[in-house]
């Protein structure tokens, strides 16, 4: 229970600044460090270079000596932009593109590390590892199917790591998560040709909201390999969570649809991290990431009401996705760093028909760079900025069967991510 009122309150804090944001693909937050963001976070699993190596890798705390903390707060604007190319309401007139379906929003990190003994270290983490959100003008042509949809999460994570060997470590840690879903939409059920159309005008007007919460647990392990004396290996994985959303399936009508208690399941996907950093020189350096997200996990989400009958069914039937990085550090003197990275992010929407207007994703393209500033012996300060292009995604929506009319159009998409952290160990 403790435990518990713990991660509302950090939820609280958190929710000053944070409203959820895909970053990756999917509903995937990346963003769990500035520092790793100018090198599009290639290496990610074997840097280690401040405590916020208790997401990416725990075995890597063993990098760090003494007590480290580190702080940071990455600003993420997305956008996505639909064009209509034939949609069609189903019973209502046809409405606007929607305006822009994304937002600004700020995501913040804590983490802080513990070096126990010579060989064992103990970390903390906090952050949110998945958000998304998407908000469209009330009138727009796809309102009977999502206007607002909005997931975050947040996310505690204690963990330890142990040097093993002179050359390997490894590392464990337990994560207890906190989930929030809202979502809205026009209630929009198609009533046969001839009906009153006062009623049909009165049901297209009600918006239905669902609005809950779940609270898991989850797991992630890793390893780190020192190769020789200039390479380093690490890899790490994080666990699928389940989360079992319940709250209120609420409407604006309760002629149209009467208040209820409601249900949906979803589970978060796992995530496998395999990095490497190469030191060439005493200047430079290169690190590579691949990583596989298996987004399979997310497949038919039931909307489920207190009677036991399906109020909707979210269809996403995402795939399984691979991230490719590659990055580079150089020093430039004794207090600069400059760090740059390209990515490439695989989209879980396996097509325009299963592309939900709730999550109008798509492949992203990753380019990064950022600046380390050594302010003295013990503190750091990191920036880091990246442009993600999404390339134009088709959408072919079809739920006229459901009475939630037929979207046909295109999306432009693109994000931009701000990023800083500043570290210090003591």
């Amino acid at each position: 229970m403790q435990k518990k009122r713990m991660v509302r309150a950090i939820a609280a804090v958190f929710g000053l600044g944070l409203s959820g944001v895909a970053g990756a693909s999917g509903f995937q937050l990346l963003e769990q460090n500035a520092s790793g963001l100018g090198n599009a976070y290639a290496g990610s699993a074997a840097v280690g270079e401040n405590a916020s190596t208790v997401f990416f890798n725990p075995a890597a705390m063993t990098k760090l000596k003494g007590v480290n903390v580190s702080a940071g707060v990455a600003l993420i604007q997305p956008s996505y932009k639909f064009s209509d190319e034939g949609s069609s309401n189903a019973p209502a007139a046809k409405g606007t593109n929607g305006g822009d379906a994304g937002g600004i929003a700020a995501l913040p990190n804590m983490y802080a590390s513990w070096q126990v003994s010579d060989k064992v270290f103990a970390g903390l983490g906090v952050g949110s590892p998945f958000g998304l959100k998407t908000e469209y003008d009330n009138d727009w042509v796809g309102r009977f199917q999502s206007t607002t949809f909005d997931i975050k999460t947040y996310n505690v994570n204690p963990s330890m790591a142990v040097q093993a060997t002179e050359n390997v470590s490894l590392g464990f840690g337990v994560n207890y998560q906190r989930m929030e879903a809202l979502y809205k939409r026009q209630a929009g059920v198609a009533y046969p040709p001839g009906s009153n159309a006062a009623l049909n005008a009165m049901v297209q007007g009600t918006t239905v909201t669902l609005d809950a919460t779940s609270e898991a647990w989850g797991w992630n392990a890793g390893a780190l390999f020192k190769l020789g004396s200039s390479m380093d290996l690490g890899v790490s994985y994080r666990s699928k969570v389940f989360h079992r959303l319940e709250g209120t399936l609420t409407s604006t009508n309760q002629a149209v649809s009467p208040d209820t208690h409601a249900r949906a399941d979803l589970t978060l996907p796992d995530t496998y991290i395999l990095s490497i950093v190469q030191r060439l020189d005493e200047n430079w350096e290169v690190l590579g990431d691949v990583s596989r997200t298996n987004w399979s996990s997310v497949d038919k989400v039931a909307i489920d009401r207190a009677n036991g009958s399906t109020a909707q069914t979210l269809d996403a039937r995402f795939r399984d996705t691979w991230r490719f990085a590659l990055g580079g550090t150089y020093k430039i003197n004794a207090s600069w760093k400059w760090k740059y990275g390209i990515a490439y992010d695989q989209t879980p929407v396996r097509s325009a028909e299963e592309r939900l207007l709730s999550l109008p994703d798509n492949n992203r393209y990753w380019i990064s760079t950022g600046a380390q500033w050594k302010l003295d012996k013990s503190s750091t300060v990191d920036v880091g900025a990246a442009y993600l292009y999404i390339p134009k995604s088709s959408v072919s929506a079809d739920q006229r069967s459901s009475g939630r009319g037929n979207v046909v159009g295109s999306y432009d998409g693109s994000i931009v991510i701000l990023g800083m952290q500043y570290s210090v160990s003591f």
